[in-house]
């Protein structure tokens, strides 16, 4: 005889006779069903941690979750997931998976990214190295309350407030902030430029960190597109103090955000985040290539957005 579980309507028979008084033994006889059924009805729907009594109402939504629970993700077959795969290991995240594969109807059932998520922890459970893949947690930051920038003055340095209004709106492109991203030991780093509007970004090695390299370096960067700058917004760091060559070869103005602002670029701080899944910092960058730093940045200029309706970066820029 087919197993069928109890229904709703027998739930509450079971709780009326339970608390008349009857035995297990005596209504599975008056319900017709085994007694090993009832025992571990009780067993697994009493309400242990208040009062151990059995409701019917309670037990219906146990048995409805449990229910929903062993059948989660059993449509999705391994081939379905195989998508998935080659793009977390081009470290794109499950949000920006989702949004890429409904955008591009590559998949004729719904994925959601905690779909995506609750695959990559059973990856991991079973020792896999997918979740290596996964954007890893931000430093956590001690709050600096009246802080003094020691970091060096720099006289007639344009504050981000006289900064026109349209470049926080982000609705014409040519406005980029600029920052540099360290390795393990000081003196070995990287340069990073994003356009504010697309997202896009450019990357480029530095020899180290003093103001000759870094400009040298921008230059060629921003040689690349001239006629697409127009400001750059960079922190207050010392290697940027020689900020007026750059202004004066390359036609663009520069703005300096208020000392440990971070938020003031956030779009600059996210993409050194998403540069670190590439370059720890506990790694040292001194072997890295400027061929190394272009593929990084076609990499995340390839990664859809979700603020652009999952366009790329690239798109965005070049207007595909």
């Amino acid at each position: 005889m087919k197993y069928q579980q109890l229904t709703y309507e027998e739930r509450i028979t079971l709780s009326t006779l339970s608390q008349q008084g009857l035995s297990v033994r005596n209504i599975a006889q008056i319900m017709k069903r085994h007694p090993s059924t009832l025992y571990r009805e009780f067993q697994r729907n009493r309400c242990y941690v208040t009062d151990g009594a059995y409701r019917p109402s309670k037990a219906q939504r146990r048995t409805r979750a449990r229910r929903s629970r062993s059948r989660r993700n059993k449509h999705y077959s391994d081939s379905d997931f195989s998508t998935v795969r080659k793009l977390l290991k081009q470290k794109w995240s499950p949000e920006q998976i989702v949004g890429h594969i409904r955008r591009n109807c590559l998949m004729r059932r719904r994925l959601s990214h905690e779909t995506i998520y609750q695959y990559i922890w059973r990856d991991k459970a079973n020792g896999g190295n997918l979740w290596l893949h996964l954007r890893q947690s931000s430093k956590q930051r001690r709050k600096r309350y009246k802080a003094y920038d020691s970091r060096g003055r720099l006289a007639n340095k344009r504050h981000i407030s006289e900064r026109p209004s349209s470049v926080e709106t982000r609705k014409t492109m040519g406005h980029w902030e600029i920052d540099t991203v360290h390795g393990r030991g000081s003196s070995h780093c990287i340069v990073t430029l994003l356009e504010r509007k697309t997202g896009f970004v450019m990357i480029g090695k530095l020899n180290d960190k003093s103001t000759r390299s870094l400009n040298k370096k921008t230059i060629r960067l921003i040689n690349r597109d001239p006629d697409a700058f127009k400001t750059i917004t960079s922190d207050n760091g010392t290697e940027f103090h020689q900020y007026k060559e750059i202004e004066d070869r390359c036609d663009t103005v520069f703005y300096f955000a208020t000392p440990y602002h971070s938020w003031e670029r956030g779009s600059n701080e996210n993409i050194n985040g998403l540069i670190r899944q590439y370059l720890p910092k506990t790694e040292s960058m001194k072997d890295i290539t400027q061929q190394q730093c272009n593929n990084i940045a076609a990499a995340l200029n390839s990664r859809p957005r979700k603020r652009f309706n999952y366009k790329t970066p690239e798109e965005m820029y070049y207007g595909i």
